[in-house]
């Protein structure tokens, strides 16, 4: 029996050329310049066939077609193709942000597609290259580990998306040594990192947990600065 139409999932641009656009995957979609794709993003850096995404009887499979910019997927540059989870983040060629969720039934009735906004904005930023992150523009100091970053990294590149705990895991740890981690050594890291920012902003509370879900990152826009009268 097909599915009903509820049951889709649906894909939301983020960022980009395409910003507030949506699709239903009912099929198969391909992604590229090219006016034969099925989404096309007019951006030169975008290959003309790029990525497309496949339905399969397990579920929706993301593949790079060997563009010349790359697919990422939740941050990570893909090769090949990956099966793709409800909240997974995509980006072509770094021009265009899509949101995958797994059903359109799940997409709340006032779902908003956040705007593009200046990192400097925001009430937490970081700098990948030298791991440097800023707290309502106090720095982390001394900087956060290796796997508090990459437990950061993975929530921000989300932007309030609910990440599983399986996810956090494969990604600070990696597969192979993912299997050894246990629940109390994850929830000890996420209490490190609250630790961390709480000391650089004890105002607000960034890693929240969504209770039976998994952890989303709470970043508001800046609070703007009055001029004193």
């Amino acid at each position: 029996m097909p599915p009903s139409a509820e049951s889709y999932p649906v894909l939301i641009a983020q960022s980009g050329p395409l910003n507030g656009e949506r699709w239903v995957v009912r099929q198969q979609l391909t992604i590229g310049r090219g006016e034969d794709c099925d989404i096309i993003i007019p951006d030169r850096k975008i290959s003309r066939h790029h990525a497309r995404l496949l339905p399969q009887a397990d579920g929706i499979v993301l593949e790079d077609l060997e563009s010349k910019n790359g697919t990422h997927h939740n941050g990570r540059p893909l090769k090949g193709s990956v099966q793709l989870g409800d909240g997974d983040l995509i980006q072509i060629a770094l021009a265009q942000k899509f949101t995958f969720l797994s059903s359109d039934a799940t997409v709340p009735l006032d779902f908003d597609i956040p705007a593009e906004v200046p990192e400097g904005r925001r009430r937490l930023h970081m700098d990948k290259r030298s791991r440097r992150v800023w707290a309502n523009e106090i720095e982390v100091d001394p900087p956060l580990s290796v796997a508090q970053f990459a437990m950061l990294e993975m929530l921000y590149l989300r932007d309030g998306l609910v990440v599983t705990r399986d996810e956090l895991v494969k990604h600070i740890w990696q597969e192979e040594e993912a299997l050894s981690i246990s629940d109390q050594a994850l929830d000890a890291l996420i209490r490190r990192l609250r630790e961390r920012l709480t000391k650089a902003d004890p105002r607000h509370e960034y890693v929240i947990t969504v209770r039976g879900h998994g952890l989303r990152l709470d970043n508001p826009l800046q609070e703007e600065t009055k001029d004193p009268q």
